[in-house]
């Protein structure tokens, strides 16, 4: 028998506009974070005629920038089938116990897909 367990449609209807808006301001994250680097480039080759890879501290910074780009692609991602498992549905239920995550948790981490007891019981290294 199949598991029937899961939010109700005005509870999913709630999560779906909390990650929509939290999509929206990844998207707008992702664009000034894009933004900064192309300037940061441009600013460094027109100002020094020579690379950035020249400088350790533009390289840094731009290494830096480029790792907050990473880490945004990832958590657009994880909203993204966040959404996709409000439309089918199945958003809410934790992967490893099957039960509802608490809606406390949900809030607060909408793209977990983990309940705290299955967290908290996984090795550190299987924690993510």
């Amino acid at each position: 028998m199949e598991n029937t367990l899961r939010y109700s449609d005005a509870d999913l209807q709630v999560f779906e506009t909390l990650l929509t808006e939290k999509l929206n301001k990844a998207y707008e994250q992702i664009e000034s974070l894009q933004v900064q680097l192309i300037e940061m480039e441009e600013s460094i080759e027109d100002s020094s005629g020579m690379h950035y890879m020249n400088d350790g501290n533009y390289s840094e910074q731009i290494e830096f920038l480029n790792g907050m780009v990473h880490r945004q692609r990832k958590h657009i991602s994880d909203l993204e089938n966040a959404i996709m498992r409000v439309k089918n549905k199945t958003y809410g239920r934790c992967v490893i116990t099957g039960q509802l995550i608490d809606k406390k948790r949900l809030m607060a981490v909408p793209t977990t897909t983990k309940s705290m007891m299955a967290k908290t019981q996984l090795a550190p290294t299987q924690r993510r």
